[in-house]
């Protein structure tokens, strides 16, 4: 029996291991698909509800097309190993079949325990990469060029025939599966993404042929962003849909906008929006990598010489203005209706995310270990080499990245002046005029009376003095990174993960701040 072991790959296209144990299964081998419901993994706390839920709907899709063609997919909840020898006393694993994955410390250890356990038992085990990130990476120079080759490969073919074993002791699934992980309800459910391979292609089709034709310049919206963004992120973290699918899609679209020259604003427009969507996701295995290549970044700084930046704090301090970001209070609305959208749904924006961790990083001076996994758990979309790196550049622990510090009352200004996103996510704040609505404190008492918007008692009043936090943070920062210490390890961050993209420069380098 060849086991397919799923785990971030909850598809048939283009899956390395189910392809091979189609092949397989011509010549009478049998298989199954098994997917565990790991304990330590769902216990872990940037693990949620919602994330189990859109897991457990593609794996419901998946067993009926797995099925479909003979095979069967087996749920199980335990840690893999001890599933595993279980199903290996009942029907002899001649091989494990798996994908490659760059997860959290806890599946890191996971999976260099199975590898132990195959070895120790004489069993096979085979994985394939599925994303284009690099085990072993060679280094950084001519990263991307091996990434654009993997992209550009053909896809694995969808198996058409799967043989079960005959094993009457292999049961499908166990009941009560997601109830056995105490993870309790999913909170999101009425406003969230849903799972499986159909809506990952539907998502995409959606995008490339309807919405996304001003993806460029709407992006940082969170007003038009919803609807303009792929919003194919969930399905690219579980793995519904591959990195290399939804490339090669966009790549296709291209081709059938024309080439370049005289054209409507219409082409012009979407063509820029899929060369966009195109290089994104390159970044997001750009940054994937970096996990991959150092793990320890889920938890240190990658300048050790930040390690300190933010201790002192008061812990009670800590602890409050930690709970006011978490809760959408903190007194600057466009902070907080981000929050409150995010909480909800499980998405927000790019632009509005990075805002979300420079308030807290530096508005609020957090260390960004106390709020990440908490943030990844909000995330539906989370995937931890994405989700480290990006909270490391906008905390500013990187070394390589421009230190950027967002102004709350600019980002509504940009990008929501009219207040649509603010008050959808804030109705405390419905009947305030537009021109206070970037920041209400400045509302004067006999407007707040009489618009029954009392700053302090409807909203809260700011939590911090943006100027005053601006100057603190940027004059630490700036004083740290002027260091000998802090330069060398900022070469050091570089050679090992800083992007190649414009040769003969350190394009991600900048000892400028920038007010965003």
């Amino acid at each position: 029996m060849h086991v397919v072991w799923l785990k971030r790959d909850l598809r048939l296209d283009d899956h390395g291991p189910l392809a091979e144990a189609g092949r397989l299964c011509e010549t009478c081998a049998s298989m199954i698909a098994l997917y565990v419901h790991e304990p330590s993994v769902w216990s872990a706390p940037d693990a949620d509800a919602s994330h189990l839920a859109f897991v457990d709907e593609s794996l419901d899709e998946l067993e009926r097309a797995i099925e479909s063609i003979g095979g069967r997919l087996v749920r199980r909840v335990g840690e893999v190993v001890d599933v595993l020898a279980r199903l290996h006393a009942a029907e002899s694993i001649e091989s494990v079949l798996a994908h490659e994955e760059t997860g959290n410390g806890i599946t890191y250890a996971r999976d260099r325990a199975v590898a132990r356990w195959c070895r120790a038992k004489g069993i096979a085990l085979r994985e394939w990469a599925q994303n284009g990130v690099l085990r072993p990476n060679p280094g950084r120079d001519g990263w991307s060029g091996r990434w654009q080759e993997f992209m550009k490969r053909a896809r694995h073919p969808v198996p058409t025939m799967l043989r079960s074993p005959a094993a009457a002791t292999i049961a499908p699934h166990e009941p009560g599966l997601s109830s056995a992980l105490g993870l309790g309800p999913d909170t999101r459910v009425a406003l969230r993404q849903r799972g499986g391979s159909s809506n990952a292609a539907a998502c995409l089709n959606s995008f490339l042929l309807e919405r996304g034709r001003d993806y460029q310049r709407t992006m940082g919206s969170p007003v038009e962003a919803w609807e303009s963004c792929s919003r194919l992120s969930p399905h690219l973290a579980w793995g519904t849909m591959s990195v290399r699918r939804a490339w090669q899609g966009a790549a296709r679209r291209l081709g059938q906008l024309g080439e370049e020259g005289e054209a409507s604003s219409d082409l012009r427009a979407w063509r820029g929006s899929v060369r966009s969507f195109m290089s994104r996701l390159a970044w997001h295995c750009h940054f994937m990598q970096k996990l991959e290549d150092e793990p320890a970044i889920e938890h240190r700084c990658m300048m050790p010489c930040t390690e300190s930046l933010r201790s002192g704090m008061d812990p009670a301090l800590a602890a409050q203005r930690l709970a006011a970001w978490q809760e959408g209070r903190t007194g600057y609305p466009m902070v907080d209706a981000c929050m409150r959208a995010l909480v909800q749904t499980g998405w927000i924006n790019f632009r509005m995310r990075a805002m979300l961790v420079s308030f807290a990083s530096h508005h609020l001076w957090l260390d960004w270990r106390t709020f990440a996994p908490w943030l990844g758990r909000q995330f539906l979309d989370y995937e931890p080499g994405i989700h480290y790196s990006q909270v490391q550049m906008q905390s500013g622990t990187t070394g390589i990245n421009t230190l950027r510090i967002y102004s709350p009352r600019k980002q509504v200004e940009d990008h929501d002046p009219t207040g649509v996103f603010i008050r959808r996510w804030l109705p405390e704040l419905q009947p305030v005029p537009d021109e206070f609505l970037a920041e209400p404190a400045l509302m004067p008492g006999l407007l707040q009376q009489m618009f029954g918007c009392r700053i302090g008692d409807e909203y809260p009043q700011p939590i911090v003095d943006h100027a005053t936090a601006y100057r603190a943070a940027q004059q630490a920062l700036f004083l740290l990174r002027a260091t000998p210490q802090a330069r060398a390890e900022s070469k050091a961050v570089f050679r090992k993960h800083g992007s190649r993209k414009r040769s003969g420069a350190r394009s991600t380098r900048s000892t400028t701040a920038r007010r965003k």
